[in-house]
């Protein structure tokens, strides 16, 4: 059977391409650390491979002969949330299956059974005792999910954890491992009394860190040149730099994108077929659009509020974000979820491409369909876009309409922005793609449209850039900042078809007929249409 990118689950060698799982973190430096008898942490955000990794490290160890690794997933524990009882028990009868599986025995279920009758406080510490005082060789356990534990059951699990830690290795496993999205001292744990326990002092043993990082350039290219020896169908060498900034290395996102491409899109199963930068671009906006469980759980994440705290500055592109408002807590869990990244020297930033697309549209989703207008008025008879027309009759339907769908958005501090970008997704939806450029600092965003004008990949293509810009200065130092802003940006972008600078005035009382006007202007040889709204 041929080969495919793996978009659910662990890796199977014999069914996906794949990266080595064991190159993807310092090797040397965890076995370091087992062999130094440390507890530590290893965490990444969802979906970045972390099981195959730890699967992988498991075998690695056994095959080794010096330790007995096992893998356990506590995951489940999550809906018994703060029953202690029910918590410990459950974790300790994954563990003993682990270990039954591992040694192909099934002893130490039933010890685990025998073992309940301990109190549900020291029950887990005494079951590790029972499993290490049986098992001949030094213990190495990965516990998986941590995280997904909380409350009393979290505080009990971990600090049974940490009663055992002086007596490994001959009474207790000589390392454990805890895995999870969040590094454990990040962890504010509220017990069911309402207090609050830091994670840190519940386990205050972690001697280090680890953090599973993305792909690199070099990985992406490796894994899609494998789907090309297996199949012998090339990608043109202009799809990684593609890849990379949709992506940036998000393992999930590199392999749905080379799944959507090989697989899903039914022409390219063709292997003679030569996959083009356009069709990468396609397959991108069908992950979007189909809104995989991935984004699902991204969107989930949109509406809590210590997320909202954070990204609503980078979606407004705030000149300077009041850190005093944003606490450093929130700040490290959005890059815990792999939501942003946080660069030495550089503003917070949206962590990926796609994630850039995805974050504007379902924000306004509820907007997007409730616009009704049929979007083929705004075409021109080759199938270009006719940017003027569309944006008057937005200028009318925001005098209409902004204050009252602003109201609805949960990020209404980018509102105007976010509303602009739900008009235009309407448009572009039947065929064509908005590239985002926004960010902390930033005080503008850049709109690049890019619709292709016949249904044949290579053919041509309109390009529109859009700068989108609250008015906080005078009219005419905006305008002029504008100006030299949006014909930076369409060289950048390159053979550009229009340019349009598009003006916010949130004046408080300011009348409508003072804020909408538009009027062309010229910067550097280019034209380029100046509107107010």
């Amino acid at each position: 059977m041929e080969r495919f990118f793996n978009t659910a689950g662990p890796i199977k060698p014999e069914l996906h391409y794949n990266i080595d799982p064991l190159k993807r973190f310092d090797l040397e430096e965890l076995l370091l650390l087992v062999r130094q008898q440390k507890y530590f942490v290893l965490h990444a955000p969802r979906q970045t491979g972390k099981t195959s990794c730890l699967l992988a490290l498991r075998d690695y160890l056994n095959a080794r002969d010096e330790f007995v690794a096992v893998y356990a997933n506590v995951e489940g524990g999550q809906a018994l949330r703060n029953d202690v009882e029910g918590v410990v028990s459950g974790v300790c009868s994954v563990i003993a299956g682990a270990f039954d599986s591992v040694m192909n025995t099934k002893r130490y279920s039933a010890l685990a059974l025998e073992n309940d009758q301990v109190p549900a406080s020291n029950r887990l510490s005494s079951f590790l005792t029972l499993l290490s005082e049986d098992v001949q060789k030094p213990i190495v356990l990965f516990i998986d999910e941590i995280d997904a534990l909380v409350g009393d059951s979290l505080v009990s699990v971990l600090r049974q954890i940490r009663s055992g830690y002086a007596s490994r290795p001959q009474q207790f496993p000589q390392s454990i491992v805890l895995c999870g999205v969040r590094d454990v001292r990040d962890y504010r744990i509220v017990l069911s009394n309402q207090d609050i326990v830091a994670g840190g002092s519940a386990f205050n043993i972690k001697a280090e860190s680890l953090r599973l990082g993305n792909f690199s350039k070099e990985e992406i290219r490796e894994l899609y040149l494998e789907h090309t020896k297996a199949t012998g169908q090339e990608f043109d060498e202009a799809c990684f730099p593609m890849i990379w900034e949709a992506t940036e290395g998000q393992p999930w996102l590199v392999n749905a994108l080379g799944y959507e491409v090989t697989m899903k899109m039914k022409e390219n199963r063709d292997r003679s077929i030569r996959i083009i930068p356009e069709m990468i671009y396609k397959a991108q906006e069908n992950i979007i659009y189909r809104r995989e469980t991935h984004i699902d759980i991204l969107i989930d994440k949109l509406r809590e509020e210590r997320v909202r705290r954070v990204i609503g500055p980078i979606l407004a592109n705030e000149e300077e974000a009041d850190e005093s408002i944003i606490p450093s807590d929130d700040v490290q869990y959005v890059i815990d979820m792999g939501l942003i990244k946080v660069e030495r020297g550089k503003p917070r930033r949206i962590a990926n491409g796609i994630y850039k697309e995805i974050i504007p549209r379902e924000l306004t989703w509820t907007t997007q369909t409730g616009l009704t207008e049929d979007s083929l008025w705004y075409m021109n008879p080759d199938n270009s876009i006719n940017m003027e027309k569309l944006l008057l009759d937005f200028q009318q339907f925001f005098r209409q309409n902004a204050d009252a769908w602003i109201e609805k958005f949960d990020y209404k501090e980018s509102g105007p922005q976010l509303l602009l970008q739900a008009f235009l997704q309407r448009v572009v939806n039947g065929g064509g793609y908005i590239d985002r450029e926004y960010g902390l600092g930033r005080g503008r965003t850049d709109l690049l449209i890019r619709k292709p004008l016949t249904d044949h990949y290579g053919g041509p293509i309109q390009r529109i850039v859009l700068e989108l810009k609250i008015k906080r200065n005078s009219l005419e130092k905006t305008i002029d900042d504008g100006l030299r802003q949006t014909w930076e940006y369409m060289d950048k972008a390159g053979a550009i078809d229009e340019g349009h600078f598009i003006i916010f005035d949130r004046t408080p009382g300011k009348p409508w007929e003072e804020k909408i006007w538009h009027e062309e202007r010229e910067y550097e040889g280019r034209k380029i249409m100046v509107w107010g709204m």
